[in-house]
């Protein structure tokens, strides 16, 4: 039996199909958008069609850009020589939030996932072998998260990069700032003592 109309049903089904949004949240975001007034909703709905259909991916970092080179790739004051590779453009914005990085990225839109079927050639992996092949990049940094795909994909660029003589690095791991040693799993430890650092 259905509890709603079918319209906001609907609506309610769309907003549950949302990574992270489950069916309690799915019906309190329908509810929002029924308050909200005709021109509200417009504007809102507005925005999705847009984003959809004037977000692109920059040509030379594949970060997402509103068409043409993105910002970072647009900058003169960015270092060309070096690129961060990440998974995903919120990697992208976590990185830039920390403004410790000034070199350039790559953005791969994926990690390899036997599991999930998603192999090399899903991923934005010959667009970056391009770049390094053109031979002005000094540093490739692989800062795709420390988990058994990251890891295979790291490992699996580095090997590619290898003939280019391009120095491939990798995040640091280890402790977190603030983070307790007694709550520290085994593999954590074994990093942050591999990656430590004199003082």
């Amino acid at each position: 039996m259905e509890y709603f109309p079918a319209p906001l049903e609907k609506l309610v089904e769309q907003f549950a199909s949302l990574p992270g949004i489950g069916g309690k949240s799915a019906q309190r975001l329908a509810f929002y958008v029924l308050s909200l007034t005709q021109e509200e909703v417009q504007d809102f709905a507005s925005a999705i069609l847009e984003a959809k259909s004037s977000v692109t991916c920059c040509p030379v970092c594949r970060n997402l850009t509103a068409g043409g080179l993105c910002p970072i790739c647009a900058s003169p004051k960015r270092d060309g020589t070096t690129i961060c590779v990440v998974a995903d453009p919120r990697d992208v914005a976590a990185i830039e939030r920390a403004r410790e990085y000034n070199g350039s990225y790559h953005v791969l839109h994926g990690v390899i996932s036997p599991m999930s079927h998603v192999g090399p050639d899903d991923l934005e992996i010959k667009s970056l072998v391009e770049r390094v092949a053109r031979g002005d990049v000094q540093e490739v940094i692989m800062a795709t998260n420390p988990d058994t795909e990251g890891e295979a994909t790291a490992m699996y660029l580095a090997r590619l990069l290898r003939p280019f003589q391009v120095r491939v690095t990798r995040l640091a791991y280890g402790i977190p700032v603030g983070g307790h040693l007694e709550f520290a799993d085994d593999a954590t430890l074994m990093r942050a003592l591999e990656g430590r650092q004199e003082l």
